[in-house]
């Protein structure tokens, strides 16, 4: 990340006080609410200190710039999306994939503003193109996996490429949650997930779990 002119470095996180922690968790959620309200380009300290209540000089304690702390909110988001959800005892693979799909919608949802941001800044700084890479990265070897695990039970078709499956699958998930719940395209939300666990399902030639009995 770009450096501070500010000559001293920020506090190590794990050398903090609990208060230092709290000083450091508000300025967080400040910079987050600064960076949801303007933008990337239109931040700046001054007004993450003020959303904090805080010095100008404090935030140097705990951060270099504003796009350290961008940084550091963005890896906490990918590491919320990576999070694996309970998937409530779900063992056949089609029901596996279809709580994985929803557990990534719902925290795509809660973050979508954030996520907007990270897509936007990505496009022009190579650091958060480099971070938006690995966070793609997670998800496409995660899946190919599980591909190649369901391949080796007979549960899948063999002549899948385990890594373009899980790439085509990734991108397509991605892509339509990031036109609805982003750039604002219309859709009716069941609908919508139903066809994305369809579509991913069939991809792998994959059977519709049985529906519920009344």
């Amino acid at each position: 990340m770009p450096k501070s002119s500010v000559n001293s470095s920020p506090t190590a996180v794990d050398t903090l006080t609990p208060r230092g922690r709290k000083t450091r968790d508000g300025l967080l959620d400040a910079a987050r609410k600064v960076f949801e309200s303007v933008g990337f380009l239109d931040a700046r300290v001054e007004l993450i200190t003020t959303e904090a209540n805080v010095s100008y000089g404090t935030f140097y304690r705990y951060f270099e710039s504003k796009e350290d702390v961008f940084g550091e909110l963005s890896t906490r988001l990918f590491e919320e999306m990576h999070r694996r959800e309970p998937t409530g005892g779900a063992s056949a693979p089609a029901d596996r994939l279809i709580a994985a799909n929803r557990a990534y919608y719902t925290a795509y949802r809660r973050n979508a503003k954030l996520l907007a941001i990270v897509e936007q800044v990505a496009t022009f700084n190579e650091e958060f193109r480099r971070l938006r890479h690995e966070h793609r990265r997670v998800i496409i070897d995660r899946t190919a996996q599980a591909i190649v695990r369901w391949q080796s039970e007979g549960l899948v078709r063999p002549g899948l490429d385990p890594e373009l499956a899980a790439r085509a699958m990734a991108a397509m998930v991605d892509h339509t949650l990031y036109l609805w719940l982003i750039q604002g395209e219309d859709a009716d939300e069941d609908a919508l997930l139903d066809t994305l666990d369809q579509m991913s399902l069939g991809a792998l030639g994959l059977p519709l779990p049985e529906p519920d009995a009344p």
